[in-house]
């Protein structure tokens, strides 16, 4: 027992032995630390610093309803400038000038945007727009704060000064690049946590040889960027819209969101309206530098994220056709109005006045936008180049006007089977109850309507199929103002529908009227008075009718997935759709006005035979004439198939005068759609 006890009690007395000796060593380290080496370790706490970079983000890109790309990204490679690994004797004057003898050799550019040039060993200002602009803001109090009337040499002394050039002033060629570097460099903040881009798309050689030279001089080095590009500029540029850096205003509006002062954002379009999920996240690196400027680590890593990809509900193949359809069809009807005019001594008013116009074609199932194009239209890729928009600016046809979607026009009688239904559904008339047409109805004598011939006692068919407006005042008057907008509001007409970027309300007669007499009704039956619409609330009317009666919302975008397109973020379901109004006709009267609007285009006295006689799809639709000053506005609306319809369209053409050139684009995009191989390689339809 005693032997036992002793042992034990030796055990204890050795492990209290090793923890004093191991606490005492733990006491006197810490004493070193902090009280004999205090002073080194503080100084080097103080003297190393994290620093956190960014880099940039992969916007998302925008495709067609088949994925097809509209705006995708591809990869380049960019020189940049870390300050981060500018240390000791070397200077970021230096690090330059090795650049420039890079690129000099090899005769590739860089970026270089200084407004002053040097001639015959002189200094000058560079002419131009975009040169006067970068001058007044060189000049200016934040920079080097001269007078308007400051010389070359004035700016160039100021530079000099401001970026330590003085060793080089004597080579003015020399010194003139590195001030424009510089004076680039602060422009975007140059800074140990912003590295600068020194030059953008290298070529493949440029890149093996500054990628050699990054290895002994890390402070220069190969960034791999996406670059964003538009296949085709002039497809859809009114709804495409752009990319632009933050405005002072945009970003105190979005800082809280987490943008920089040096991120881009979408300005109008989709680039604008689908930004929160377009837009990317920029990944970061933390690395730490000591005192002498050498960074002695990575500390952390976090990878870009980029954005999501938004799928469209335009189909590329059908919006290239409608561009082009519409194009020529204009031209043709402005070269048909000028022989006419010419035909008839200089008279005007047959259409020689047509340069613009627009169609729309959607969807019936969900109301999704299948195509819609304006003309004339402009490239989206050159927006951004001076020149180009201030002459897109100065263009008396105004290429900038988003006609189908902002454009706002009389409408003509393709608003006679909306007061159709509403004279049904409200009584007023019945389904064969006569109107005797005599040309000239007078009722009221302050707002007579004409009528393009004598049709005699006729029903609602006949007044649909030959568009009398005799028979459509005589309904308007019996309806009364009040209950006829309240129809055409829930159809549609004078009202957003919907769409994800900007879209005019239109002006609908009585409801948005500021005055308003009992006679005024009578021209707004037949789609004149103050009725002005969007081709895009047309097509969406016509899609009603064709729906019947159930409005849905009109759409531009598909769905939404993430960039790899494995993911679906949201989506606009079309077994799913969202209604907007559900007039909940009757099926007998909706059935009545579906069988006129087929009368319209397959009765050989309907308005539209003539154009579609020989389509081989059944087409139910209305033609539409408006009065304005210059040639008549011309529209014309349908839907196909007429007894299982899949889609609607609207067309107007702005002082197209006759109906034919707008039937034209809307068979032409109705061909593409039933007949797509057979129509791939076929031009426009026109009909002389």
């Amino acid at each position: 027992m005693i032997k036992i006890y002793l042992k034990e009690n030796i055990r204890s007395v050795i492990c209290l032995a090793l923890v004093a000796v191991f606490f005492v060593c733990f006491v006197a380290r810490l004493f070193s630390w902090q009280i004999i080496q205090g002073d080194y370790y503080r100084e080097e706490v103080a003297t190393t610093a994290n620093y956190r970079l960014t880099s940039h983000d992969t916007r998302g890109e925008i495709v067609d309803v088949n994925g097809e790309p509209i705006e995708a990204n591809t990869t380049v490679y960019s020189v940049i400038i870390d300050k981060l690994y500018i240390s000791g004797d070397l200077t970021v004057n230096k690090v330059i000038t090795t650049l420039f003898n890079i690129f000099q050799e090899k005769g590739a550019k860089w970026i270089d945007n200084l407004p002053i040039k040097v001639t015959n060993d002189t200094y000058q200002f560079v002419s131009g727009e975009d040169a006067d602009y970068a001058l007044e803001n060189l000049r200016s109090d934040e920079m080097l704060d001269l007078s308007i009337y400051a010389t070359a040499d004035d700016y160039m002394e100021e530079l000099i000064d401001r970026y330590d050039l003085e060793e080089y002033a004597e080579d003015k060629q020399l010194c003139r690049n590195l001030a424009s570097v510089r004076y680039n460099m602060e422009l975007e903040m140059f800074s140990s946590i912003n590295p600068y881009t020194f030059a953008e798309e290298l070529s493949e050689e440029m890149t093996a040889i500054i990628s050699e030279y990054s290895q002994s001089l890390p402070c220069i080095d190969i960034s791999a960027n996406n670059k964003r590009i538009c296949v085709d500029g002039t497809l859809m540029p009114h709804i495409l819209g752009i990319t632009g850096p933050l405005t002072a205003e945009e970003y105190e509006e979005n800082k809280d969101k987490g943008y920089s002062y040096n991120d881009t954002i979408g300005k109008f379009g989709i680039e604008a309206a689908m930004e929160e999920y377009l837009r990317g996240e920029g990944g970061t690196k933390t690395v730490s530098k000591n005192a002498d400027g050498t960074v002695i680590s990575v500390v952390d890593v976090e990878p870009a994220k980029p954005g999501n990809t938004v799928y469209l509900t335009i189909d590329k193949r059908l919006q290239q056709v409608a561009n082009q359809s519409l194009a020529k069809n204009v031209k043709a009807a402005q070269a048909a109005g000028k022989k006419a005019s010419a035909d008839y001594g200089g008279e005007s008013g047959h259409g020689e006045d047509c340069t613009a116009g627009a169609v729309v074609m959607l969807s019936v199932k969900d109301f999704s936008v299948l195509a819609a194009a304006t003309y004339p239209t402009y490239d989206i890729t050159k927006y951004n180049d001076s020149d180009y928009y201030m002459s897109l600016l100065n263009d008396k046809n105004l290429p900038l006007y988003d006609r189908a979607f902002t454009g706002s026009f009389a409408p003509g009688s393709v608003v006679k089977p909306g007061v159709a239904l509403a004279a049904l559904e409200e009584g007023v008339i019945s389904e064969y109850s006569p109107i005797t047409c005599t040309k000239r109805y007078d009722y009221y004598p302050s707002n007579v309507v004409n009528c393009m011939g004598y049709h005699g006692s006729i029903d609602i068919y006949s007044a649909i199929t030959q568009s009398c407006n005799y028979f459509f005042a005589e309904l308007g008057r019996r309806l009364g103002i009040d209950t006829m907008y309240l129809y055409m509001e829930k159809l549609g007409l004078g009202e957003r529908t919907g769409l994800e970027i900007y879209e005019a309300r239109g002006f609908l007669a009585g409801r948005d009227s500021s005055f308003w007499v009992p006679g005024n009704t009578v021209q707004a039956s037949i789609g004149q008075s103050d009725n002005t619409f969007t081709p895009v609330q047309l097509a969406t009317y016509c899609a009603t009718v064709a729906n019947n009666g159930v409005r849905l919302r009109t759409h531009l975008v598909s769905k939404v997935t993430s960039y790899d397109r494995q993911e679906v973020i949201f989506e606009n379901n079309p077994e799913n759709p969202e209604v907007v109004e559900d007039l909940q006709l009757s099926p007998y009267n909706l059935s009545i006005v579906q069988t006129a609007m087929r009368q319209v285009v397959a009765s050989d006295y309907g308005t539209a035979y003539w154009q579609f006689a020989d389509f081989d799809i059944p087409v139910a639709g209305k033609t539409g004439t408006a009065e304005n000053v210059g040639s008549d506005h011309v529209a014309f609306i349908g839907y196909a198939p007429y007894d299982k319809p899949e889609v609607a369209i609207a067309v107007l053409l702005e002082h197209g005068a006759r109906g034919t050139y707008s039937m034209s684009i809307a068979r032409d995009l109705l061909d593409a759609y039933f007949h797509p191989q057979a129509t791939e390689d076929a031009s426009p339809h026109i009909t002389d």
